[in-house]
């Protein structure tokens, strides 16, 4: 399959190595472009999925022929390290061979068939990806895991997903075992450790003794691939599943355009193993254009460790959320020089201004901000070349019709609060994901009109920048206002005496409800009288935004709640507000 995109001044095809049409001798793979003809793409950019789609047979596969022909650049796939000195550099020939090797201990020492779904709960280790790229090639369906999983976790996830095996080191092993018993459809349990455990096949055994020749499973595009399960931030996690097309080739724009890769940069994406991040930045867009994958085995982000990493390793393009990078421009940054960064994106969240002010004055360089969910590929994006707005999201990615829509399913004007909603009709995007799993009501839940709703409250401006406000279960109505929390915490964090913040609603007798403020105070505050100190942050809100916005209640917290992957729960907070009512 040949796709053309027929913009002013280039042509760019699709996908850059998916098919062996493009390796003829007028085909080679483009350099990444600035965004600057931005509607011309954005109305001729209509991908279409082959009927059969493998990412590991049908790019990874391609990019070893590159590397054999010598026409790709002497750059690894895969570059890990430790800390402690460890260091491994494979290429996509022994990314392909391990992966080959590890696809026929699933398929023959564990016993699994095509379409049987398995649980991966590894920290950064190289096994990560041999298991992510080996379940494509036999065709089985992974499910990630955080290894910050209680037994709790892992029980309600075997239970919901029915998996027929768990893959694990002997950190998790125990919790596993604690589970077992309720967990009737568990066939295998495969351990990768040095040392062995009742019950387990060993993987380093078995991966040793495997064959190296493995023929990829054909697989349809539509066939699913993965399961994710979503974050949690308003409810119970939500089996979220996407199809072999849907990030193989739904992320060919977030590579080129957002992550501005070429086959000669190195991408560090510090996204925890178990979330669909994970698989955008360490796995698929890098690959996709056939980028190394820089990886650091941190047991969890710390800002020293990460600054020196990104000044002793020549790095280009650096993908961390905000919460890493205040953390980041917390540290001394002019004692550090990144000699080889030159591209910084953001996800996962949305980044307060103040942030991409601090980076930009001790780095020079920008944060180009992207939205998406675990449902979808990149949704809204400051693509590179295109004008940042601070505290935008940015423009629709081309791969969709991005609008913002009332409760009835209309499209509203310029300027108009609504819901960010993705456009399915009359073609629902094959780089949506297909349905919750056995969760027909929900999956019907996300369809409003012809549109695909996200959860999420958002504005469009005259430009066509998007502009997040909350999700949906956030916006607090105070006598008659509607107020979205992320933009009363950007205020807060404008004073130095704040290092996070947390809006929610909070019940009045008078106003129905109003805005309260729960804040982790920065070191140098800590000794403050309480009192004067939030009288002090009221009224910097009350100058920084509308005054009907200011909180109205302030309580000073150690830390805040948050989910394994790091977002903050508002709705805990909230429920416990309106629990004391």
């Amino acid at each position: 399959m040949k796709i053309l995109l027929k913009c002013k001044g280039f042509r760019a095809l699709w996908p850059p190595l998916a098919s062996c049409r493009l390796f003829s001798k007028d085909c080679k793979v483009l350099a990444p472009q600035n965004f600057s003809d931005y509607e011309s793409i954005r109305h001729t950019y209509k991908p279409e999925a082959p009927e059969y789609f493998n990412f590991a047979g049908d790019v990874l596969d391609k990019w070893t022929e590159k590397e054999k022909e010598g026409t790709r650049p002497s750059n690894p796939a895969l570059w890990w390290i430790d800390g402690k000195g460890n260091e491994l550099r494979w290429g996509f020939e022994e990314l392909g061979m391990f992966s080959r090797k590890v696809a026929n201990v699933l398929s023959e020492a564990c016993g699994l068939q095509k379409g049987d779904r398995v649980l991966l709960i590894l920290p950064r280790v190289p096994e990560w990806w041999l298991f992510n790229v080996a379940c494509m090639r036999a065709g089985l369906i992974l499910i990630p895991g955080t290894p910050q999983l209680t037994a709790k976790d892992i029980l309600h996830r075997l239970q919901m997903s029915k998996a027929s095996c768990i893959i694990t080191n002997e950190d998790l092993a125990p919790a596993v075992d604690s589970v077992l018993s309720q967990c009737q459809f568990l066939k295998v349990k495969l351990i990768v450790s040095e040392s062995k455990r009742e019950g387990w096949l060993n993987y380093k055994d078995l991966v040793g003794a495997a064959p190296a020749e493995h023929r990829c499973v054909k697989t349809k595009s539509d066939e699913p691939m993965t399961i994710f399960f979503t974050s949690g931030t308003t409810g119970s996690p939500k089996m979220t599943e996407h199809s072999h097309s849907s990030y193989g080739i739904g992320h060919t724009l977030t590579g080129r355009y957002w992550m501005d890769l070429t086959p000669s940069d190195i991408l560090w994406n510090s996204s925890d193993t178990g979330w669909a991040k994970s698989a955008w930045s360490n796995l698929f867009v890098p690959w996709i254009q056939g980028s190394c994958v820089f990886a650091h085995n941190m047991p969890r982000f710390d800002a020293t460790t990460t600054l020196d990493t990104l000044c002793k390793f020549p790095i280009t393009s650096f993908c961390s959320s905000p919460t890493a990078y205040r953390m980041l421009v917390l540290q001394d940054l002019s004692s550090y020089k990144f000699r080889s960064l030159k591209h910084c994106v953001s996800g996962g969240e949305p980044m307060n201004p103040q942030i991409l002010e601090r980076w930009k004055t001790h780095t020079g360089l920008e944060i180009y901000e992207g939205y998406g969910q675990t449902e979808t590929v990149l949704v809204c994006a400051t693509f590179k070349g295109m004008k940042i707005k601070p505290g935008s999201m940015g423009k629709a990615c081309p791969a969709y019709d991005v609008q913002i829509i009332d409760d009835h399913g209309n499209v509203l004007p310029p300027g108009t609060e609504g819901e960010i909603a993705i456009r399915i009709k009359p073609t629902r995007p094959f780089y949506l994901f297909s349905r919750y799993t056995d969760d027909p009501e929900k999956t019907a839940a996300t369809q409003r009109g012809s549109f695909y709703v996200t959860g999420d409250r958002g504005i469009l401006d005259e430009d066509g920048y998007f502009w997040f406000v909350s999700r949906t279960d956030d916006v607090i109505k105070s006598s008659g206002y509607r107020i979205g929390p992320f933009e009363v915490e950007s205020a807060l964090m404008e004073h130095p005496a704040v290092t996070e913040s947390a809006v929610v609603s909070s019940p009045d007798p008078i106003r129905g409800e109003v805005v309260k403020a729960f804040i982790v105070l920065s070191e140098a505050y800590q000794s403050h009288d309480p009192e004067k100190l939030a009288s002090e942050l009221q009224e910097h809100v009350k100058n920084v935004t509308a005054p009907y916005k200011y909180p109205r209640k302030i309580e000073f917290v150690q830390e805040l709640p948050k989910t394994i992957s790091g977002k903050v729960r508002r709705n805990e907070l909230r429920k416990k507000e309106w629990e004391k009512a």
